[in-house]
């Protein structure tokens, strides 16, 4: 039997099984993963449905959404049959603009008073690097952000930190408290010795100066380590 004509279109599919009509009867959040990326998507190929494809998308990434917002258009295209150029931009423009939205949501409430909302104001910016990067964030006497600043990019598992580099930024925007962040593309959250040795000399000389160290988060995909809920700060 021609395998092109044994697999059904979405057109083929039950009205009910059809995620863009499923969407309008039951709203949006009736739809599984691969259904809302089979949107996006818009169509599979001669072997499988966009439905197919997007399951045979999210299963190559373990069903992990952050995982697959951190293939490239090069990565899509060559591992997937179905995925053109155009498909692959649309794919990496919907996880783009999820990323941003979380973003949008952080920074409407932009002052930290707590590891979670340190965690979700640097979240978007690193979850899916494949290297790793080092932020900070400075705050007024109220906590609230005034300022947010990449200090350095490194490789898949370090990055070089100039400590010069966070006090001068500190001094010139006249910060009272300042919060360091960098990122794990392994997922793995443990701290390194590396780790443990600037966050002590950050708190030492801030101390000096008079700023507060608020804390330093350590970002895994879609989880975080805190130094001060452990107690390390």
């Amino acid at each position: 039997m021609n395998p092109s004509t044994d697999r059904l279109s979405l057109k083929e599919l039950a009205e009910e099984d059809r995620p863009r009509e499923k969407m309008l009867q039951k709203g949006v959040e009736a739809l599984s993963d691969a259904e809302l990326l089979a949107i996006i998507i818009g169509s599979g190929n001669k072997e499988e449905t966009a439905v197919q494809l997007a399951q045979r998308l999210l299963s190559s990434v373990g069903n992990n959404l952050s995982q697959l917002g951190k293939l490239s258009v090069k990565e899509l295209t060559s591992r997937f049959k179905g995925i053109g150029t155009v498909k692959a931009i649309t794919i990496r423009a919907a996880m783009e603009l999820g990323k941003r939205r979380g973003n949008s949501e952080a920074v409407k409430s932009d002052r930290i008073a707590s590891s979670k909302e340190a965690f979700l104001l640097f979240h978007s910016r690193l979850c899916d690097l494949p290297h790793e990067e080092f932020w900070i964030a400075l705050t007024n006497p109220a906590n609230r952000v005034i300022h947010t600043a990449r200090i350095s990019q490194g490789g898949v598992d370090q990055t070089a930190v100039d400590l010069r580099l966070i006090l001068k930024a500190a001094i010139d925007h006249l910060a009272s408290g300042i919060l360091l962040c960098h990122n794990h593309p392994s997922g793995q959250l443990r701290p390194s010795p590396a780790d443990d040795d600037l966050t002590d000399r950050v708190k030492r000389a801030t101390r000096i100066m008079n700023i507060h160290l608020l804390d330093h988060i350590i970002i895994g995909d879609q989880r975080y380590y805190s130094y001060r809920d452990e107690g390390k700060l």
